[in-house]
């Protein structure tokens, strides 16, 4: 579940709110163990996710680095080749 969150700091262009969206969601999912909760559970759980998205924001918007932003198809490519060679592909 939680290999589909990605380091989203410090890209150009930044963040979108989707991918952050995502990112809250996979949280969420992680560490309430399941995919999909139950309706007596769903609110609690789209309020988790609200928080954990705008708390991840507020995160993203106040990181700071002197490094220069990545680009997401370079990094893209290295997650390609990586995967490459563990997998063999």
């Amino acid at each position: 579940m939680c290999r589909n969150i990605r380091p989203l700091s410090n890209f150009e262009p930044p963040a979108t709110h989707d991918e952050i969206q995502a990112a809250a969601l996979q949280y969420v999912r992680k560490i309430s163990g399941t995919t999909r909760p139950s309706r007596v559970n769903a609110e609690a759980f789209d309020r988790a996710v609200a928080e954990v998205a705008a708390a991840s924001t507020r995160l993203l918007d106040a990181l700071v680095t002197t490094a220069p932003p990545k680009d997401r198809e370079v990094e893209a490519a290295k997650a390609r080749q990586r995967a490459a060679l563990r997998y063999g592909t």
